[in-house]
């Protein structure tokens, strides 16, 4: 496991590398690997038709998830986002039961109810995606005021995005959580874009951490297509919430591959930045940090494998029948 980690040495990506653990480094290689191939696999299925509705990819934001993720033990809890394969893979997601529930099949983890915005699996402790915007904010600050009326020990990872900064429950919650000391990390994933809108055009403040300030509560940003970067900082904010301390804003820069959803072309998005953002590609800086280039082509045809028989089990799985579907909405 990794070392002791120096606390003044916050976003000095070289040394916190030395500090690592290799099994550590490759098991986040794994997942950002895994996350890139799940979701340039959905855009091909989308794309002939396997998959309908909605598809957001979480493309160029992986090193977000795979860091935040890794620092967390398996009874702490997650709140994902409508963008959240890549939370719910990192937590332990299935990725048969995931292709499944995207294809909107019987054998998915929600039954093919919920698709690719609202998959949830509570065996691993995931509280779930949803389709509105800073929806997941008071959910995982409800957890966290769960955990602390049950004197528990788990810590809670809400994930967001600056488009969600800017809605009302942003400022109810982290003020709640910081009044009442909740267990909590607050994960801002700055992908530069609300749907269209660049964070510039929709905040004074563009280091969106800043605003933990209000609050009373730490904030700080951190290089979010940098996996051991933000595995750095959540891990101090994890040991501050878990010592009674309360909660963190964290702010993961980053920058989204495409359009925000699979439909959309980005045409209004910053190519210069983009090329910036692509030359740091998050799983390319993951594979840069290993030095086994065995072991690094196992991973990739194990992921690969194991992809492809995900897909194998969705295509021939089957969708709810209609009378299901119609009893399952009586239910409610």
């Amino acid at each position: 496991m990794e070392k002791e980690l120096n606390p003044g040495k916050r976003g000095d990506v070289e040394l916190v590398a030395d500090d690592l653990d290799e099994a550590l480094l490759l098991e986040m290689f794994r997942k950002a690997y895994t996350i890139r191939r799940f979701e340039q696999r959905c855009v091909e299925l989308y794309r002939e038709g396997f998959i309908r509705g909605y598809f957001h990819p979480y493309l160029g934001e992986e090193g977000v998830a795979v860091g935040s993720i890794a620092a967390i033990g398996r009874d702490d809890y997650i709140v994902s986002t409508h963008r959240g394969h890549g939370h719910c893979i990192c937590k332990g997601g299935d990725l048969k039961l995931m292709m499944a529930e995207i294809m909107g099949r019987e054998t998915g983890y929600c039954n093919g109810r919920g698709g690719s915005m609202h998959i949830a699996n509570l065996d691993d402790h995931n509280l779930g995606a949803n389709g509105i915007v800073g929806g997941g904010i008071p959910i995982a600050t409800g957890a966290a005021l769960g955990i602390k009326i049950k004197k528990g020990g788990e810590v809670v990872l809400g994930f967001f995005s600056d488009g969600a900064a800017n809605n009302g429950v942003f400022g109810e919650s982290l003020n709640l959580a910081a009044i009442f000391d909740l267990p909590v990390v607050f994960v801002l994933e700055n992908n530069h874009y609300a749907v269209s809108t660049p964070v510039e055009y929709s905040s004074r403040v563009t280091d969106l951490a800043r605003r933990a300030d209000g609050y009373g509560m730490p904030g700080v940003t951190v290089d979010g297509n940098d996996a051991v970067a933000v595995y750095l900082e959540t891990k101090k904010a994890v040991s501050r919430a878990r010592r009674g301390k309360g909660p963190t804003l964290i702010e993961a820069k980053t920058y989204r591959h495409g359009g925000h959803h699979v439909n959309d072309p980005g045409l209004y998005m910053d190519q210069a930045a983009m090329a910036r953002w692509k030359s740091r590609d998050p799983v390319d800086l993951l594979r840069k940090r290993l030095n086994d280039d065995a072991k690094i082509r196992e991973i990739e045809e194990e992921v690969e494998s194991e992809l492809a028989e995900a897909v194998e089990f969705a295509k021939k799985s089957p969708a709810p029948s209609v009378e299901e579907f119609l009893a399952s909405i009586e239910d409610y």
